[in-house]
């Protein structure tokens, strides 16, 4: 007997496929999805991908440039300013929720993520290494064990992802995770928000410079002054900053 997947899985499997092309690169800004190409592509029929385009459309990732065409946004400088913002407030807040509330567990957990990452970084695995850097940002967000915070995050959780495929200053950003590790493993929350700003303005910094060039990293924006965690600008958030 031959099973049937229902709609919604069908588009939920299409919409997760979709997004992580875009997010990935494989699909780059301004590339077109066409419904009936891609309803050929999955062997699905047109309205689970109509379905999957609009959730694409309401996350972000792509646009109706007119009414018959629809393309994969690029990202702005406008863009990249509003969710390194969000980032400032929101990830800054819950490092230092799970400074104060992370287990031994947490922590060891955190540190294998950091071992994988110095082996994909040693070998420059450009797949493994931003998906490494999710799974340690994530596991933060869940260790503040605040679940607004998390269903806050969630939206625009994608494109943040996005963004982490941009840069690859994958040295600095390991340093910077391991002292974001410690701070938190400190258990100081005032330490560990500090080395979170840091880590998130230098990223801002780094993200802009690989998607737009020096004249608008140099612009600012993001709450950016180039200060280290003890305001020495030596910290984390000096110099050649890393993607999230």
């Amino acid at each position: 007997m031959t099973t049937v997947e229902p709609l919604g899985a069908v588009r939920e499997r299409v919409l997760a496929t979709l997004r992580q092309e875009i997010i990935t690169g494989r699909l780059r800004p301004g590339d077109r999805l066409v419904e009936r190409e891609l309803a050929d592509r999955f062997g699905v029929s047109r309205v689970p991908v109509r379905e999957a385009i609009r959730a694409l459309v309401a996350e972000g990732f792509v646009h109706f440039e007119t009414p018959r065409r629809t393309v994969v946004r690029p990202l702005t400088p406008t863009d990249v300013k509003e969710l390194f913002e969000l980032r400032e407030a929101l990830e800054v807040y819950a490092t230092g929720l799970a400074a104060q509330r992370a287990t031994r567990a947490d922590l060891a957990e955190l540190e294998e993520l950091l071992d994988r990452a110095e082996t994909a970084t040693r070998t420059q695995d450009a797949t493994a290494i931003p998906e490494i850097n999710t799974r340690f940002h994530d596991r933060i967000l869940t260790m503040a064990g605040n679940g607004l915070l998390v269903s806050v995050m969630e939206p625009v959780a994608g494109r943040v992802r996005w963004l982490t495929h941009q840069n690859e200053e994958w040295p600095q950003l390991l340093i910077e995770h391991r002292e974001l590790y410690a701070a938190i493993a400190s258990g100081d929350p005032e330490r560990a928000r500090a080395h979170a700003l840091a880590h998130v303005q230098a990223n801002y910094r780094s993200t802009v410079r690989q998607l737009f060039g020096d004249t608008e990293a140099g612009s600012g924006g993001s709450g950016t002054d180039g200060s280290g965690p003890d305001g020495s600008g030596t910290g984390a958030g000096a110099g050649a900053g890393a993607n999230k």
